[in-house]
């Protein structure tokens, strides 16, 4: 009975310790599996959050902190915004090309007066305006999604006899 308690003991601390450990630094194609599986379904008369211009920032900023601590990747999809909560995931549709993409909020600007957001480089480079700059856009917030039942909750629950 002991031995029994003792490794379950020793296993649920072995998974506790792979939890905290928390997931694997991601590359970029990683991101975008990870904001694709974000993407929170919009209706087509859904009203915007908000629409304006956008622009994007790179390499000047690359390893500097963002308002999130987080030092500025330009290859992550991220972006810069005046009040939304940091963490906040936003759908960004051009409205020039109709490409969307969805990045976290993780830092505080645009600084340029009339625009709305400023996109990390790779958001840039998904909504096909690198080049120009700067692009009209349409800003959706995607609601966070419920978590689903995970393994522990489908085990059937162990009785000692």
């Amino acid at each position: 009975m002991r031995k029994r308690t003792a490794q379950c003991l020793t296993l649920a601390l072995l998974v506790g310790l792979g939890a905290a450990q928390g997931p694997a630094k991601a590359g970029l194609a990683d991101h975008k599996t990870l904001a694709a599986s974000r993407v929170g379904i919009v209706a087509k008369n859904a009203r915007a959050y908000q629409v304006g211009t956008a622009s994007w920032y790179g390499e000047d900023f690359e390893g500097k902190p963002t308002a999130s601590g987080e030092p500025y990747n330009m290859y992550e999809l991220t972006a810069a915004h005046p009040s939304l909560p940091l963490g906040t995931f936003v759908r960004v549709t051009n409205l020039r090309n109709r490409r969307a993409v969805v990045v976290r909020i993780n830092d505080r600007g645009p600084v340029v007066e009339g625009r709305i957001i400023d996109l990390s480089y790779s958001a840039a480079k998904v909504l096909n305006f690198q080049s120009q700059g700067i692009q009209r856009v349409r800003l959706d917030v995607v609601p966070p999604r419920k978590p689903g039942p995970t393994m522990a909750m489908l085990r059937e629950p162990v009785l000692e006899r």
